[in-house]
């Protein structure tokens, strides 16, 4: 089959790889129609994680069902499915907990929890940026999609990582209605982030970045864009709060923060949202954040630390909650979002392009070329 395979920093190509296959009576084998490029997809290609050259890329993934293990009960072929990015057994303590993305058996090491297709120290599973994709324990992981999955399948396959992320950042940070909501990051996630709590009803979201194109899309859904080139961003989140920062924030950047100058900083934005939110009020991370990052540029970061402003933090009595998103504690719900038309997360998708065109989606995507905000690829 044809894939996308990572050879190291900044080289991926299309190459003919073993077809995947069903290996174990539980798998699941998916015809994959649309898969997406994302944020987290960079940092491998950029040569920022440990990834051995030789993986399939792609963990938001959708498709047709092909074929299914003899175990299999639920999911049928010719189903259309959407796959969580994180991959659960459906029956350890942190599945049936909703802890998908910590799941403790899918991972070969025993001391790791959770995995994925095609990141970086998640596990050996191949991505979906390829023809087909092998989906261990099927019956779980498979969500199946209503009548109109061919006509929203740019919607749908949000539904395989980002549009839950940014659910998920919301709920980290405890987001209720009439909350006002900063989200740093107008990134994929970030604007999803800031669509989830439009949503949820916020009384007021604003959106830091300093990317116009990403920008204008959150200003197209009543989002407050603030331009952290145009001045501190700190001020302009406390100038729209009346002095008193928001009621709950989002990260959705990750440590690879860094300012308008380009200069690396990876506490930035977590104290930042220290400054923009209000004492007692509370933030989620889902931004990337890693135990090691080798090209860090410096030593504290090189080991995954962050000089965070936990003085402030403290006294202001802020709450902080971390961590991926278990994409089956929301799918379904979100899922349905779409279908009775109350939410359209592919208002970001910018570029739709065939499997063969991904080297030059994601040099684009990588280079955040104006209007290259989701890319979304058709094997």
């Amino acid at each position: 089959m044809k894939a996308l395979v990572y050879d190291g920093p900044r080289e991926v190509h299309v190459k003919d790889v073993p077809d995947a296959r069903i290996e174990q009576p539980t798998d699941v084998l998916v015809k994959i129609t649309s898969t997406n490029i994302c944020g987290s997809d960079l940092h491998m290609y950029e040569g920022r994680t440990d990834l051995e050259p030789g993986m399939v890329l792609g963990h938001e993934n959708l498709g047709i069902v092909a074929e299914v293990g003899n175990a299999v009960v639920k999911v049928s072929p010719g189903d259309r499915v959407c796959l969580p990015f994180n991959i659960g057994c459906g029956f350890c303590r942190n599945c049936e907990e909703g802890l998908t993305a910590f799941c403790l058996t899918v991972h070969p090491d025993p001391k790791m929890a959770g995995a994925a297709y095609g990141f970086a120290g998640m596990g050996p599973f191949w991505g979906g940026q390829a023809e087909y994709l092998r989906v261990p324990f099927g019956d779980f992981n498979c969500l199946r999609l209503p009548e109109d999955a061919q006509d929203k399948e740019t919607d749908y396959v949000m539904l395989s990582d980002i549009f839950p992320t940014g659910w998920h950042c919301t709920r980290l940070a405890d987001m209720q209605p009439g909350d006002s909501m900063v989200v740093y990051g107008a990134g994929p996630v970030g604007l999803m982030a800031a669509y989830s709590a439009m949503i949820q009803g916020a009384s007021k979201v604003m959106i830091v970045d300093r990317h116009p194109d990403r920008l204008g899309l959150a200003e197209e859904i009543g989002v407050i864009p603030i331009d952290d080139s145009k001045g501190d961003p700190v001020e302009q989140v406390l100038e729209q709060t009346r002095g008193q920062g928001a009621d709950k924030g989002c990260e959705c950047v990750g440590y690879q923060a860094h300012d308008p100058q380009g200069h690396e900083d990876a506490a930035m934005t977590m104290n930042r949202l220290v400054d923009s939110v209000r004492f007692t009020g509370h933030i989620g991370v889902v931004g990337i954040f890693l135990p090691q990052d080798r090209n860090g540029p410096d030593e504290l970061e090189r080991n995954g630390k962050i000089a965070f402003d936990m003085g402030k933090f403290w006294f202001k009595g802020q709450q902080v909650g971390t961590g991926q998103a278990n994409v089956k504690h929301y799918n379904r719900q979100l899922r349905d979002l779409i279908h009775q038309g109350r939410a359209k997360p592919s208002w970001i998708v910018s570029h739709e392009l065939p499997l063969a065109e991904a080297e030059s989606g994601y040099q684009h995507f990588d280079a955040r070329d104006d209007g290259w905000t989701k890319v979304v690829l058709h094997p």
